[in-house]
């Protein structure tokens, strides 16, 4: 082997392994449950609101280009689901499927309405390798206007990239 191969080689592998560590983290946005407790819960406008929210935090996490944002299609993720809240609580079920998605990282999600003033976020994030929610955000919403919840979940991208840029430095 000639050096000019050698060097072609090194190059080669030191290049491939520059990209592997340098791969921005993947992250697994689950669809928002909506958790209505309102005199007059779960009007089509409230699903129609919460059914945005994911997409929205999908938009917000991806205009930095920090992150590789991966889809869980709702039937894997009613699949894996066993009721409400089941993924929610149970943090190690959420990182399978995000594993399944060969995600790092799972946001796991409730829209809280407990009034027709305000509602409430609150969101896991879950490191998929270690199976267990690494924080939980929980941000108010003063409103239900379509400025209020992008408001919010821009919030929420804002936290998680706070978050995931600690665990990138560890």
């Amino acid at each position: 082997m000639n050096i000019v191969s050698l060097i072609k080689c090194v190059s080669l592998v030191v290049g491939m392994s520059s990209a592997a560590v340098n791969a921005a983290p993947r992250i697994a946005v689950l669809d928002f449950e909506l958790n209505d407790i309102t005199s007059l819960p779960n009007t089509p406008e409230e699903i129609t609101r919460t059914s945005s929210m994911a997409p929205l935090l999908m938009e917000a996490l991806g205009r930095s280009g920090a992150y590789q944002i991966v889809v869980v299609d709702a039937d894997s993720q009613k699949a894996a689901n066993s009721g409400f809240g089941y993924l929610f609580r149970f943090h190690d079920l959420a990182a399978d499927l995000g594993r399944q998605r060969r995600a790092d990282w799972v946001l796991v999600s409730q829209h809280s309405k407990p009034s027709f003033l305000f509602s409430y976020l609150w969101v896991y994030l879950i490191d998929v390798n270690k199976r267990v929610a690494v924080a939980r955000y929980d941000i108010e919403l003063k409103g239900s206007h379509q400025k209020v919840t992008q408001h919010a979940i821009d919030t929420l991208a804002g936290k998680v990239g706070a978050t995931l840029a600690v665990y990138s430095v560890n």
